[in-house]
């Protein structure tokens, strides 16, 4: 008879434990069918108008939900169907290896990278003289190779002694050890933990900066009512309609990682400090990690500007014109009939409506 898969940690399996290859098919169709859709979007409106700062960000996140989506779910998938573990690939563990240095790496870049994004709309709304005079497109392309170029090396550390990569059940599975004995293996969870938790905190800030900065530059366009201004206030609107974009799309998809890293990130603080035994805990947190670069690109292509667009167009069109209209009808209740009036002499109703105002000098 088998064992129970709680006492079984298929760390040394060279078979798959137990499970289908249906569930990891379909994340991987839909991750490999969400980043092209995405990616094309992209391209399309780069062809349109020349591509933005944040725009560049975007395109590297998908990219790298791609690239990441290639380099773990085949490996699920030729397990299943060759009934071989991952250490069952590889007499040296290098698949297992492999997989575990692409979870970890993957999920620091993406995190990464969305906070390149956060800290691009904060410095655009809060600081937009520094903005315009020091960042750039290229600053966003050298962003990018430092964010990988960092999060390589230290993905690569445990294969020098530095943490460790292991198996999980049901074998299809490689990551970091969640129950680390040596207190070197120890300090690199902490430390990859860490540094997740410290990201997400500074996105969220970021995101709420934004956002009270935009409340402010609505209430100061709303302030101002001379007819030059309203002209500037248009111009504003716009823009404020172009951030707003920007911020639901950024919002969105740090929910969407919040909610796929955090729950790892607490269950390696919770494993490495006090030892936990059960192996069922972190089965959700790793589909959570892995099912992320497929909800990135879903939420980009759901959310493109126009969906935000029409909804802040709505919502200012309601705030801007219901307020008019009920001042016309208090003012003027004639117009708000359906028939003309006319007066006992033939006249039509432009006759009342222009003698109205003339009362106050008769």
């Amino acid at each position: 008879m088998a064992p129970s898969l709680k006492n079984h940690t298929c760390q040394e399996d060279r078979h798959v434990f137990s499970g289908s290859p249906t569930t990891s098919a379909i994340m991987f169709s839909a991750g490999v069918l969400g980043n092209v859709v995405a990616l094309i979007l992209l391209e399309i409106r780069r062809r349109k108008q020349p591509a933005s700062l944040f725009q560049v960000l975007v395109t590297s996140l998908v990219f790298t939900d791609l690239l990441g989506t290639f380099s773990v779910s085949p490996l699920v998938l030729t397990a299943y169907l060759r009934n071989e573990s991952l250490i069952g690939m590889s007499d040296k563990r290098l698949v297992c290896g492999h997989f575990g240095y692409a979870m970890t790496f993957f999920s620091l870049v993406t995190l990464a990278i969305l906070l390149s994004m956060a800290v691009e709309r904060w410095l655009s709304i809060g600081h937009p003289y520094c903005y315009e005079k020091h960042m750039s497109k290229r600053c966003g392309y050298i962003s990018i190779v430092l964010i990988y170029l960092v999060c390589a090396l230290f993905s690569g550390t445990p294969f020098l002694g530095f943490g460790k990569y292991i198996q999980y059940c049901p074998g299809t599975w490689c990551f970091i050890d969640l129950h680390p004995s040596k207190s070197e293996h120890k300090a690199f969870n902490i430390i990859y933990a860490s540094c997740l938790l410290v990201m997400i905190v500074c996105t969220v800030l970021c995101n709420v900066s934004v956002i009270y900065h935009l409340l402010l530059m609505y209430r100061r366009r709303k302030a101002h009512r001379s007819s030059v201004r309203r002209q500037r206030g248009h111009k504003r609107h716009r823009s404020i309609s172009k951030e707003v974009e920007h911020l639901v799309l950024l919002g969105f998809m740090t929910i969407a990682f919040v909610i796929c890293s955090l729950p790892l990130v607490i269950q390696v603080y919770l494993n490495t400090y006090f030892s936990q035994d059960s192996d069922k805990n972190y089965v959700i947190p790793l589909l959570l990690v892995s099912a992320n670069p497929i909800i990135d690109p879903w939420v980009f292509i759901i959310l493109s500007p126009p969906v935000p667009r029409l909804l802040w167009d709505k919502l200012c069109k309601t705030a801007k014109f219901k307020p008019n209209q009920e001042k016309v009808r208090s003012i003027h209740p004639v117009l708000n009939q359906s028939n003309p009036l006319v007066d006992s002499g033939g006249g039509n109703v432009m006759k009342v409506y222009k003698e109205v105002p003339g009362t106050a000098g008769s």
